[in-house]
């Protein structure tokens, strides 16, 4: 690595820390200022706020500004180096586009490789904290869940299925847990109108039901149960799971979510799905950016910087207007969920590929 890609490393790397910085004041400011007569109506301490819920919304807010602050530093050092002329010197020494690209890359692969971690594992914690305290101070309505018609692998071949969950009382309506030998032969099968939680004895329990039993040759077997306990490996919170909260969830965790759905025999997963593989897609971001930042800068234009963040604004917000139009196809599940989720990077990486082509010649 030269002299040159350090410098250049160094300045855009002071600059991503600058915007990032500036980015999470505005947000929290601007968080603020909506919100302080509800937390001031709630009865939330200013140690709440400050000491325990801005720095637990920071990650988030990184999370979704990454790649502004680095699209943002890229053009402003390449933009400098244009407007000095740097640029023109390097070329005329011999040092091309593509050249130059090389430690803006190498950064880029670095932040999003960090951020590919930072978003699957970090935030979602964090988010948790996040997400009580809104639904204690902000939330103006209880949050609601859709908690009706819930699959959930019990054991290995087992699955329960369940017609609505009532999370505050920890009662399961219309339940039925079905056991599957190889070869999805069904081999038992519980009904009951209810199962209750027990938590002096940590099991669900069914206060009346019916249990059947197939045999290979075709048979059933039928007997009635009471306050029969189930030893399932299940609690409340793995019930109270919905579908919209995988993005609060690590990616292990979404991960094991949706193979158990996906076990089950649910359907319509296109919400789940487009979160989880978006956590794969979103931090590419990064180097799709500042692939279109470089050669942006890189030309001098008249009026200077400000045109040109300007115009690098504009490309950053069509950017994520794309994702959000996008999505909702990806719901439901009229556009494949992964390619719902990658579509918007791979038209924009198409076009940062063609910028470099066009600013090269």
């Amino acid at each position: 690595m030269t002299l040159i890609d350090r410098h250049i490393i160094r300045r855009v790397l002071l600059g991503y820390l600058f915007f990032t910085g500036a980015l999470i004041v505005f947000f929290i400011l601007l968080h603020y200022v909506e919100y302080i007569d509800d937390f001031m109506d709630r009865g939330a301490s200013m140690r709440e706020v400050f000491l325990v819920y801005y720095p637990s919304y920071i990650p988030e807010i990184v999370r979704l500004t990454s790649p502004l602050a680095l699209f943002l530093a890229c053009l402003y050092v390449t933009g400098r180096m244009a407007q000095g002329l740097e640029i023109v010197a390097l070329q005329m020494s011999g040092i091309s586009l593509y050249r130059l690209l090389r430690p803006y890359v190498v950064l880029a692969l670095v932040v999003t490789g960090f951020m590919f971690w930072f978003n699957g594992w970090i935030v979602p914690v964090t988010n948790r904290t996040v997400v009580a305290f809104d639904e204690k101070y902000l939330s103006k309505t209880p949050r609601q869940f859709d908690l009706s018609h819930l699959h959930r692998q019990a054991w290995p071949g087992q699955i329960l299925s369940v017609g609505y969950y009532d999370r505050q009382r920890r009662i399961a309506y219309r339940i039925s847990l079905q056991q599957f030998e190889e070869g999805r032969r069904l081999v038992y099968r519980l009904d009951a109108s209810r199962m209750v939680w027990d938590d002096s004895q940590r099991v669900w329990m069914v206060p009346e039901g019916i249990e059947r039993h197939f045999t290979p040759d075709g048979r059933e077997v039928r007997r009635p149960v009471r306050q029969q306990p189930l030893a399932l490996p299940l609690y409340p919170r793995d019930l109270a799971r919905t579908e919209r909260e995988v993005d609060a969830m690590t990616l292990p965790d979404a991960a094991a979510y949706l193979a158990t759905l996906r076990r089950s025999g649910a359907a319509h997963l296109g919400r789940p799905l487009v979160a989880y593989y978006s956590k794969f897609a979103y931090p590419f971001a990064n180097l799709i950016l500042v692939l279109i930042g470089v050669p942006l800068a890189s030309v001098r234009r008249r009026g200077g910087q400000a045109v040109q963040i300007g115009i690098g604004l504009g490309v950053a917000f069509a950017y994520l207007a794309l994702q959000k139009l996008i999505e909702p196809f990806g719901y439901a599940e009229t556009l494949p969920p992964m390619l719902a989720s990658w579509l918007p990077h791979l038209v924009f990486f198409l076009g940062a590929l063609g910028l470099i082509a066009r600013t090269r010649t």
